[in-house]
């Protein structure tokens, strides 16, 4: 970066171990469980039970699950949200994208902070979360401000409604649907989230309900034709309902035998979207005498590029 750069794209993800191995996912997963944003315990409480219990029995069966679905280039998530970054490249040709992980490398910090060595002039943050958190967003805000300082920064805080977004996505319903032929009905999945996260205001619930009712709507569907539910639950306390597998439970008894899934709270695909549910919830689908069919996610289809490009071109009033 010899030249000062105008205006950069910083293209945020939640983050990845660098391996498949246990003290890989230990060292990401101390990072990400200890931020007060993801797990609000008391420090002096949460990080003995952490370090002492939770990292020692979750990091080998989670470098297990991460094996699982492992590209040659690495993990899903990362090699995704670089291909994101290169395509939004292209289409901002007279910008500076890069991407960033919230947790894990390219680490968020270490970005700004080359940013603005490099004299960045404006910054565009984009949270690859459609649908704004306090678990999320929030937390990459946190850093944003702490490191940007006096310089002319705009946070794309939430898209969950956003026409470009919503058209790309159930067009990639619709493309796969009439490749693959058409469940009987359409199961979105959202990550889940503490209810007690929630309660205290949280509009991530809402937004999730938003984005499903959009693009549910782009499809012409009615309500019997899909249905919302929540993922990837941690812990014994109660968590949004109702859980994907409760969801499917209750397909499979009404007899649906045939259920799309799709994750449009997760920009790229990675170990949620892959293993747990194209893989496991599938599986366990199956066992009910149901297909589940996962549609994947967006990741760097050029619907997708051509959305966020210019969902960052307007929100510094230019158009992409």
């Amino acid at each position: 970066m010899s030249d000062a750069i105008d205006t950069a794209l910083v293209a945020v993800n939640l983050g990845t171990p660098e391996a498949p191995t246990a003290p890989a996912v230990r060292r990401y997963l101390a990072e990400f469980l200890g931020d007060p944003r993801v797990v609000s315990i008391p420090p002096l409480l949460w990080k003995p039970l952490l370090h002492g219990l939770i990292l020692p029995l979750r990091g080998p069966r989670s470098a297990a699950n991460y094996a699982k679905v492992w590209m040659d280039e690495g993990s899903p998530l990362l090699v995704h949200t670089l291909r994101l970054a290169a395509a939004l490249q292209q289409r901002l040709p007279d910008w500076h994208v890069r991407p960033a992980m919230r947790y894990g490398t390219p680490a968020l910090r270490a970005t700004l902070r080359e940013l603005r060595a490099a004299g960045a002039r404006r910054l565009v943050i984009l949270p690859l979360y459609p649908q704004y958190s306090t678990t999320t967003t929030a937390s990459v805000a946190d850093v944003v401000a702490e490191e940007t300082q006096g310089m002319d920064v705009t946070l794309i805080e939430d898209y969950s409604v956003d026409a470009g977004w919503v058209a790309a996505v159930a067009d990639s319903i619709r493309r796969y649907r009439h490749q693959h032929g058409s469940g009987s009905h359409l199961l979105f999945s959202f990550h889940g989230l503490p209810q007690r996260v929630a309660d205290v205001g949280d509009p991530y619930p809402q937004r999730c309900r938003d984005s499903a009712h959009a693009i549910a709507a782009a499809l012409g569907l009615d309500t019997t034709q899909w249905s919302l539910a929540y993922q990837s639950r941690f812990g014994r306390e109660r968590w949004l309902e109702p859980s994907t597998i409760q969801a499917l439970d209750r397909l499979a008894s009404s007899g649906e035998r045939q259920v799309d899934v799709v994750c449009p709270g997760f920009a790229v695909d990675c170990l949620e979207t892959l293993e747990e549910v194209a893989l496991g919830l599938a599986e366990h689908f199956q066992a009910k005498g149901g297909r589940l069919a996962y549609i994947p996610c967006l990741n760097d289809a050029p619907t997708h590029a051509d959305a966020l490009a210019h969902l960052a071109s307007c929100a510094v009033g230019r158009e992409a």
